[in-house]
């Protein structure tokens, strides 16, 4: 009999590849650069891409970057990080930003950490000439920002499963698009992920978690109600898109 880890190890693989098929995210020759922000999704993208280098056709090449914020109490256990990576077989660069919170703007603090973040994953993408950046959102994730783009930007969008830059040639992809978070969480506690350190001083002020909370009363409602969202936005084509950002979506 299987195991309960052994069970979810196989569903989680089997939406990863299903999301790799479904949405074309390979091709071969790709250089995939990983977003390892040491959370559990990004370490179990690493775990799932892993194991996908290893086969033949599309052949592809994976490495993964972390970044740290260098004036923001925001800890990561590199060590646990750098041996997190070695034991699957993918090199780890890590990489320091920083951003002055004293510069004058109307952006709350918590966007432009996350926005120097992610100026430092492409920079860094483009000049060690890798062609994608693998990022561990799943399916609340989507689902998540795409509540959050109705109910406060009055737009039905979403972070695409693929995106293809326009001013870069970088295409962005979510190959834990079609996995439940819930899943990842008892997988990640099963396999012994390590936690981060983590005290990042703007946490509270995100409605992310709100809309967490009111998404989990919709399931309480209608457990069916994220695969409604998820034809919504197939139906759409939110799923696949090109951007003229900057830095994605």
């Amino acid at each position: 009999m299987r195991t309960r880890e052994q069970i979810l190890n196989h569903l989680i693989y089997r939406q990863f590849q299903k999301a790799l098929t479904e949405y074309s995210m390979l091709a071969d020759g790709d250089r995939i650069l990983i977003g390892l922000s040491g959370g559990k999704d990004s370490l179990c993208l690493l775990d799932m891409l892993s194991r996908r280098q290893r086969i033949f056709k599309p052949q592809i090449e994976v490495e993964a970057v972390h970044v740290r914020m260098k004036n923001i109490h925001y800890e990561s256990d590199t060590s646990y990080l750098k041996r997190f990576a070695n034991e699957h077989g993918v090199k780890l660069h890590i990489v320091t930003t920083e951003f002055r919170e004293t510069e004058k703007t109307d952006k709350p603090a918590c966007f432009l950490c996350s926005w120097h973040r992610r100026k430092s994953l492409f920079r860094f993408a483009q000049e060690a000439n890798f062609n994608k950046i693998a990022l561990g959102h799943h399916m609340d994730d989507i689902i998540h920002t795409t509540m959050l783009n109705q109910f406060y930007q009055g737009s039905f969008s979403t972070m695409p499963a693929v995106m293809q830059m326009k001013k870069m040639p970088l295409t962005i992809i979510r190959p834990l698009c079609l996995a439940k978070e819930s899943d990842i969480k008892e997988y990640a506690e099963l396999c012994g992920y390590e936690k981060q350190i983590k005290n990042c001083p703007y946490e509270t002020l995100s409605n992310r978690t709100d809309m967490r909370r009111v998404f989990e009363e919709i399931e309480r409602i209608n457990p069916e109600a994220r695969y409604s969202i998820w034809h919504a936005l197939e139906k759409e084509g939110k799923l696949i898109a090109k951007s003229n950002s900057s830095f994605g979506a």
